[in-house]
């Protein structure tokens, strides 16, 4: 422990310390963002079917690709969105759980002046569900929610949905329902540069690692370190609420790595340059929206914009890609996009 408070002492921040304590203060603040866009348009392309819970239920215990246990696309209104769009005056909102530290995509940008404009890959998809379900992409309720408060804010209704690089799986689709995949990406180890961790293999023996709670990454080191394909030695305990509280940990030399998404460890490297990427990502996990179990109208309907948004020649996938993400994952955007969306047969 003293080598490690030695180490943070002599590393340096880097540019990222104000923007990761900012974010970090962030967190109890809600955003609500406000403002008038162009309304939706195009006609409607497909009908409602029905699932029937028997059917899903079966699906949830028998799963083997969760990214595939979701709804067909349909543009027709239900009993979800009709309640949303019933909401009157200043709360006629799409309200959406979203991160706003995660750079790249949730994130406020300290630059962008006091109101701190909420911004990143996820962001771009909510405005475009809004615009089409509202007329108006602005026409959203963005509130923070931290990594394990994910699942409860959807079952308890303070959110209508959550879009926060949250991994479909096969455990969480037994709690909400997910849409198709909106991004292609698996777990990797984030590091000091300097570090002797070389990947997620017997390197991380004696090692302390960080995770979110609740999240995908913990889930995995968990059951590793319960099959033998973790070094014993490997110390998992460190979890925190946040992703990004991982980050700071890490800077602070209060543990040696952190295991999450490539997507975020990315944006995370490019945040810091004393940190990098370890080896190749050791999981394949797909991105998904997240609504409550029995809100179908809502799930076809996401997933429906979903179609469009991912052949979209502009303002589409590519572009929110190719500005957000590019810079951190480059230019290639194959490895990162979903392949084309299944959806459980309908009865």
């Amino acid at each position: 422990m003293i080598a490690r408070h030695l180490r943070a002492r002599l590393k340096g921040w880097g540019g990222v310390g104000a923007m990761a304590t900012a974010c970090a203060l962030a967190l109890v603040f809600a955003l609500v963002l406000a403002c008038t866009g162009p309304p939706a348009g195009g006609p409607s392309r497909t009908t409602g079917q029905t699932v029937s819970h028997a059917a899903r239920t079966q699906a949830d215990e028998d799963c083997t690709a969760p990214e595939k246990q979701t709804l067909s696309p349909s543009d027709a209104d239900g009993p979800t969105i009709e309640a949303i769009k019933n909401r009157r005056g200043e709360k006629r909102k799409l309200i959406v759980g979203v991160d706003q530290n995660s750079y790249r995509w949730g994130y406020r940008d300290p630059n962008s002046g006091e109101s701190g404009t909420l911004e990143g890959f996820d962001i771009d998809l909510v405005h475009r569900i809004a615009e089409d379900i509202l007329g108006d992409r602005d026409a959203v309720q963005f509130k923070a929610i931290p990594t394990d408060q994910r699942i409860p804010a959807i079952q308890a209704g303070r959110v209508d949905m959550v879009v926060r690089t949250m991994t479909i799986n096969c455990a969480r689709i037994k709690d909400v329902a997910f849409s198709a995949p909106y991004f292609k990406t698996g777990q990797q180890v984030l590091a000091p540069k300097s570090s002797p961790i070389k990947g997620y293999d017997e390197t991380l023996a004696d090692q302390e690692i960080c995770t979110a709670t609740g999240s995908t990454a913990y889930a995995k080191l968990e059951t590793d370190k319960e099959t033998g394909d973790l070094p014993a030695s490997t110390d998992i305990r460190t979890t925190v609420p946040n992703q990004l509280d991982c980050l700071v940990r890490l800077q602070l030399g209060e543990v040696d790595a952190v295991v999450t998404d490539g997507a975020l460890a990315a944006s995370q490297a490019a945040q810091d340059p004393t940190v990098q990427l370890k080896g190749e990502a050791f999981t394949t996990e797909y991105y998904g929206v997240a609504m409550k179990k029995d809100a179908d109208d809502l799930v076809r309907r996401v997933n429906r914009i979903l179609v469009d948004f991912r052949e979209d020649t502009t303002d589409g996938w590519q572009d929110a890609y190719t500005e957000w993400l590019s810079a951190t994952l480059g230019d290639d955007s194959s490895e990162s996009r979903p392949p084309a969306p299944e959806y459980l047969r309908e009865n």
